[in-house]
Order: C-alpha cells, then structure tokens, then sequence
C-alpha cells in the first residue's frame, strides 16, 4: 500500500500540533484512516515512574509493549543505537488512508508550512525546502508565491491535502 504523507512543519509555537489535531478530526469526519508521526527534540516519556512499564525498561528491557482492551504501546529504547528514519517509522504503522507528519522539517515529503504572527521564531521555511506546498498562517502574507490558507480554514487546507495526494 502508497503511504499518503503529508506534513505539517513550522517553527516552535507556530500552530503544528493544533492545525494537525484539527486536520485529524476532519479526515476522520470525512470517512477516512488516519495516522499521524510527531518528532520530539527533546527527551520524552510516555512511561510514568512506579508504574509497572516504566520498571521493566529501567530494568534494562529494549522494548516493552502495554496492551488493554482499549488500545496498546509500544516502547522502544534507542540506548545508543541512531534515532530512526520517518521512513524507518512509517514501515511500522498500520495501513491507513492519511499519514500526518508533524515536524521532520527536513525531510523529503510534501509539506504545509505552519506561521504565527506570535512564533519566537517567523523566519520563512518554504524558501530552502521545495517540498512546502503551502502555508497555512494566522495573518496575510502579501506575494507569496504558495497557496496560502487560513490556520483555521481547515475545511480548505483538508480539500487542498486531498488533491494533492489524491484521496478519494
């Protein structure tokens, strides 16, 4: 099966995780599967200490899966190996019909490029990567040469998404 990617890449506070919120709810409203990839620069855990998980990977455990009648996790411990590709990460999800890609700025796939008036940092992405299709901004951006939407136009940014990696 095509994985159908896109992603949504901005600066920090620029409205990433909200616009791809946002798009998850609309693509599942309109009928579809959707899966999404979110990169984390800074260490993260998903584990709470005490908790049972959280003691067998102290312990030493490379991966430790929790499963429940409502959903189940997968954790694995780099512990020195080299962080995975998005496609090494895209190989492991299940078949869906949209992947949704949050961050990965400088990765291959087709992207949106997320802008805030209030974001620390406002400097442009799309100049130095050809694979921004769009930006989606919370103010006007005169001359620009890409689609531009709204932030919150997520009807338009979902039919734009559609079109170009076909879902039907």
């Amino acid at each position: 099966m095509e994985r159908r990617v896109l992603g949504i890449t901005g600066w920090k506070n620029s409205g990433k995780t909200t616009l791809t919120e946002r798009l998850v709810a609309e693509f599942r409203a309109r009928g579809f599967s959707v899966s999404t990839v979110k990169h984390a620069h800074h260490e993260f855990d998903i584990d709470t200490p005490g908790t049972d998980s959280f003691r067998h990977r102290a312990a030493g455990a490379g991966e430790v899966a929790i499963v429940s009648d409502r959903r189940w996790a997968l954790m694995h411990e780099l512990r020195g190996e080299t962080e995975p590709t998005l496609d090494d990460v895209l190989a492991r999800l299940s078949p869906c019909d949209l992947v949704l890609v949050e961050g990965y700025k400088r990765d291959q796939h087709p992207k949106i490029e997320t802008r805030r008036l209030d974001a620390k940092e406002r400097r442009p992405l799309s100049p130095a990567s050809p694979n921004v299709l769009a930006i989606a901004a919370d103010h006007p951006l005169p001359g620009e040469h890409l689609p531009v939407f709204s932030l919150d136009d997520i009807p338009s940014i979902a039919d734009f998404i559609a079109k170009v990696l076909d879902l039907s």
